[in-house]
């Protein structure tokens, strides 16, 4: 039987559509993305559904409150923990929110990067793969699957639903 970790993780639109809110984790010395950038997100608490864990993830993250997103896709990453556990996440787009994002939070500086340069930034090395499925306008909705061993991607495929 498969239990993978759920998770979410949610790319934050600015108003002008040409940039996405990332964290660069570089406050934890401890932390397994120290130096990655990355979408905004986390664990699902065992009571709340995906959609009210991203809610929270951001409003604990980023100080905003989502007044509309929705589901881009799903990844699927086994054996991505340390411990060769699997993960599995409900990617987001939020494209309206209201609040004060801060410049940082407890994971590193809060920033907002152009989507046309995000493949310049150290993500995790699976990212590249659906990341552009995420902010593609002609993608629907995906479902990914990206195995890893040893802490690194031996793959990846995916899904398009129209």
């Amino acid at each position: 039987m498969i239990c993978p970790q759920l998770t979410t993780l949610a790319f934050v639109l600015h108003p002008d559509g040409e940039r996405v809110l990332m964290v660069h984790r570089t406050a934890r010395p401890d932390d397994d993305q120290l130096g990655k950038y990355n979408g905004l997100g986390g664990k699902v608490e065992r009571d709340e559904d995906v959609a009210a864990g991203m809610k929270r993830e951001l409003r604990e993250e980023a100080r905003l409150e989502v007044d509309h997103m929705s589901l881009a896709g799903t990844v699927s990453w086994p054996g991505f923990n340390p411990d060769g556990s699997d993960q599995f996440g409900f990617v987001f787009v939020v494209d309206a929110w209201h609040g004060d994002i801060p410049p940082a939070n407890e994971e590193g500086p809060l920033a907002w990067e152009r989507i046309d340069r995000l493949g310049e930034l150290d993500m995790w090395e699976g990212d590249r793969y659906f990341v552009p499925l995420v902010l593609d306008p002609d993608v629907p909705q995906f479902h990914a699957v990206i195995p890893y061993e040893n802490g690194r991607p031996t793959g990846a495929r995916w899904t398009v639903l129209p």
